[in-house]
């Protein structure tokens, strides 16, 4: 004779092996892997200090725009909606000169105290 198992014992052996691991491992990944990206965020954060406030915009922006000028492109791509498509194009337009002004510029002299 064999034996099924109830329903309930299934899903609870299904849901320990969820990801096809030992829970106990797959929790230590999981904290692993907040620990680096805490670790990464303090480094990144203790970089930005260390630069003025202009330096840490302008990396900012240039990160932000890249960004919209990528996703942009991507809907320029897949897009078949001819509105979507003239906005991304306004996008690819308008944020890659601003890119370029934003890598352009250079910091000036802060203004002598008085």
């Amino acid at each position: 004779m064999i034996r099924t198992a109830p329903p309930i014992a299934l899903l609870l052996v299904l849901g320990a092996c969820d990801g096809g691991g030992d829970p106990v491992q797959q929790a230590l990944r999981e904290a692993s892997a907040a620990n680096q990206a805490a670790a990464t965020r303090t480094t990144a954060e203790m970089q930005a200090a260390a630069q003025t406030a202009d330096q840490a915009y302008v990396a900012k922006m240039i990160a932000h725009h890249e960004s919209a000028v990528a996703t942009a492109r991507v809907a320029l791509r897949d897009s078949r909606d001819p509105e979507i498509r003239r906005m991304a194009q306004i996008v690819v337009e308008t944020q890659t000169r601003e890119i370029a002004e934003l890598k352009a510029w250079t910091p000036t002299a802060a203004p002598a105290a008085n």
